[in-house]
């Protein structure tokens, strides 16, 4: 019972980060679910939670993606992901955790600092973004980051930036799910918590949705920006 209230506020507070910003609930949330049930059922659990928070959104939001963008960070995305299960194998993996967590407080200071990325204006620069999200998602299913930095450059308003992620998260959140249940991770227990689950990250989705919308431009970019360093500093630790 205690695990299952455990694994039901972490998969809440993750989803309100996610339906918030549009991002940070795998960052948030498998640290979190791998102390209270161990990697081998974090794993599948959130892989049924990400195309979940994704898809509700998008229901609802679908017209504010940037298909421009989205399709190319895809396909850039699948291209990127074998580079990144090579890095996996070829070097040792504190280098590349604490290598993505550094990047991220970096950049979160950067922010805070006032100084801004330039705007990009073509959506071609998604290949670039896309593929490293890839190596990066193939290393270590930190996938967001690139495409945060992205969305950040092309100045998207929060309500596109949070669908247009959504948009990118959904099908590559899709096949990391049906490789989870050909790879037989999925068990009754793992369902059962993902079912007790469900009612929070549903409120959640709804709360987050509210406070994007209601919150001002200049708020939401440094908010954001403190997310990143606590993203950073909990990928560290």
């Amino acid at each position: 019972m205690i695990e299952a209230s455990l694994s039901a506020l972490i998969l809440f507070m993750a989803t309100l980060v996610s339906s918030t910003f549009g991002f940070g609930s795998a960052l948030f949330a498998m640290p979190l679910l791998t102390l209270v049930l161990g990697l081998q059922r974090a794993t599948p659990l959130f892989g049924l939670v990400g195309p979940t928070i994704a898809a509700i959104i998008l229901a609802t939001n679908w017209q504010r993606v940037e298909f421009a963008s989205t399709w190319r960070l895809i396909v850039a995305t699948l291209a990127g992901i074998p580079v990144g299960v090579y890095l996996l194998k070829a070097l040792p993996s504190p280098w590349i955790i604490h290598g993505i967590s550094v990047l991220l407080i970096l950049y979160g200071v950067y922010r805070l600092a006032g100084a801004r990325l330039p705007k990009v204006e073509s959506p071609l620069w998604a290949f670039p973004f896309g593929l490293l999200a890839g190596v990066l998602g193939g290393a270590y299913n930190t996938n967001g980051p690139p495409v945060v930095v992205y969305g950040n450059m092309r100045r998207w308003p929060p309500d596109q930036f949070r669908a247009t992620l959504q948009g990118y998260f959904l099908p590559t959140g899709i096949g990391i799910l049906i490789s989870h249940g050909l790879g037989g991770l999925w068990s009754m227990n793992m369902l059962q918590l993902y079912g007790i689950s469900l009612p929070g990250i549903l409120i959640a989705i709804g709360l987050g949705g509210w406070c994007n919308q209601n919150l001002p431009i200049e708020r939401f970019q440094v908010l954001l920006s403190v997310l990143l360093i606590v993203l950073g500093a909990m990928l560290w630790i």
